[in-house]
C-alpha cells in the first residue's frame, strides 16, 4: 500500500508571513533547504506528496483569490522544476471560527485517504502548527513537527483532551533532519524461517536497530557469540532454533548460519547507498582478530587461525570457519578472518565482535550517496 506525506505549506514549505498571508510575489520566502532535501525524499523514498493547507477566508474580501493563485503558482512552478510533484492540492478555504468539517485538523478533504489503498499507518503529516499533528492523529499517521513557533495553532485545538505526545515522531526546525529520519524509516529488517528435518530455525534481524538480543540455540557458547554479533553491529537479533542436538551441534551451528546469512540477505535489499565494505582490527587479552568484509554478491571465506582446544563449552571449535562460510554462502559475500592468541574462548570471541563491527561499518548508509557500490551496475 502506497505510503503518503500530508504537508502544509505556509511555515512548512514555506516561511509564513506576520500576517499569515501569502498574496504578494515579494511575500513569498521558500523554507530553508526545503527543495534540497524535498527532493531528495522523492528521489530516494517511496513517499507520494499531498499538499493540504488552510487559506482563512480564501475568496472573500480579506483574501481575494487574485492575490492568492499568482504566488501559489509561482511555488508551484518553482516545485516542480525541482522534480518535486504533489499527488494532490487540497486548499479549504474556511475560517477557523466557522469549525469545518474540511478545515484541517478534520478530515472531511481526505476521506479517500481512509477508505483508499493506502498505508497510512506509516504516512507522516509535516506542518508547523499542532493542528498538523491533530490532523495526523485523526488519520492514523504520525506527525513530523517543525516547531519554530510552538503554540502556533494551540488555540484550533482542545488540548487537554487530545494527548498528542505519541503522535509526534519527530520535532526539528530542519528538513535536513526531515530527510535523516525518513530515511531511517525505510526499515531494514527480515525474519527468515529455515525447517529441515534436522532442524527448525526462526531468526529476526533489524539491520538499524540498538543491538538488542535474544538468541537460543540449546548451545550456550554459541548464544554468547551471537549476543556478541548483535550488540557490536548495532543489529537487533532474535534466533531460536529446535536442533538436533542429541546427535551433534554440527547441524545447529551450520543451519543457523545459513538462516542468519539469507537474514542479511534480505534485508540488505538492493544494497542502494550501503558502504558495502567492512573491516575492524580487535584485541581480547593475548588475543587479536583481523575481520573484513564485503557484501559482494559472491561467497568466499578465508580463514587463518588454529585453535589448541576441541571445544570451548559445547561448541566445536572447528565449528567457528563452519559458521563463517556458511554465512558467506547464504549472506553472498566475501569474509576474511585471521585470528592469533592461545586462549581459544578469547580467539572465538574476538572473532565474532570483529566480525560484528566490520558488519556494522559495511551495512552503513551514506545519506548523501544513494547509488549502488559498484561500478558493474549490481550486487
Amino acid at each position: 500500500m502506497q505510503k503518503i506525506l500530508f504537508l502544509d505549506r505556509d511555515g512548512t514549505l514555506i516561511i509564513e508571513p506576520e500576517d499569515y498571508q501569502v498574496d504578494a510575489l515579494e511575500k513569498l520566502s521558500y523554507y530553508p533547504k526545503v527543495f534540497q532535501y524535498l527532493s531528495k525524499i522523492v528521489q530516494e523514498l517511496d513517499y507520494e506528496l499531498v499538499m493540504i493547507t488552510n487559506q482563512d477566508g480564501l475568496g472573500t474580501d480579506s483574501f481575494p483569490e487574485n492575490t492568492f493563485w499568482p504566488t501559489h503558482t509561482k511555488i508551484m512552478e518553482a516545485f516542480e522544476n525541482e522534480g518535486i510533484t504533489f499527488k494532490e492540492v487540497i486548499i479549504d478555504k474556511t475560517f477557523a471560527h466557522e469549525n469545518a468539517p474540511t478545515r484541517k485538523p478534520q478530515t472531511g478533504l481526505l476521506k479517500h485517504y481512509l477508505s483508499g489503498n493506502y498505508n497510512l499507518k506509516d504516512s507522516f503529516v509535516i506542518g508547523d502548527r499542532l493542528t498538523d499533528i491533530q490532523l495526523a492523529q485523526n488519520l492514523g499517521a504520525r506527525g513530523i513537527w517543525l516547531n519554530n513557533e510552538p503554540d502556533l495553532g494551540a488555540s484550533e485545538i482542545e488540548g487537554s483532551q487530545q494527548n498528542l505526545e505519541e503522535v509526534i515522531a519527530l520535532t526539528s526546525t530542519q528538513w535536513e533532519d526531515i530527510y535523516h529520519f525518513l530515511k531511517n524509516q525505510q526499515g531494514r529488517a527480515a525474519h527468515v524461517k529455515r525447517v529441515t528435518k534436522e532442524t527448525d530455525i526462526s531468526v529476526s534481524l533489524d539491520l538499524d536497530g540498538q543491538g538488542k538480543y535474544d538468541n537460543q540455540t540449546g548451545i550456550g557458547f554459541f548464544d554468547h557469540m551471537l549476543d556478541q554479533l548483535a550488540k557490536h553491529s548495532g543489529c537487533d537479533l532474535s534466533i531460536e532454533v529446535k536442533g538436533d542436538l542429541h546427535i551433534d551441534e554440527h547441524h545447529t551451528i551450520e543451519d543457523t548460519a545459513l538462516a542468519l546469512g539469507q537474514a542479511f540477505k534480505n534485508a540488505l535489499g538492493n544494497k542502494m547507498g550501503i558502504e558495502r565494505y567492512g573491516y575492524a582490527i580487535l584485541p581480547m587479552d593475548e588475543s587479536l582478530a583481523q575481520v573484513a568484509i564485503d557484501f559482494s554478491g559472491r561467497p568466499w571465506l578465508v580463514w587463518n587461525a588454529a585453535f589448541k582446544r576441541e571445544k570451548v563449552g559445547d561448541f566445536p571449535t572447528e565449528m567457528v570457519s563452519h559458521f563463517f562460510k556458511s554465512f558467506s554462502d547464504a549472506a553472498l559475500c566475501n569474509i576474511n578472518i585471521k585470528i592469533e592468541g592461545e586462549n581459544a574462548h578469547h580467539m572465538i570471541e574476538i572473532a565474532f565482535k570483529a566480525f560484528a563491527k566490520a558488519i556494522r561499518q559495511a551495512k552503513r548508509i551514506d545519506p548523501e550517496n544513494n547509488s549502488l557500490p559498484s561500478t558493474k551496475g549490481v550486487l
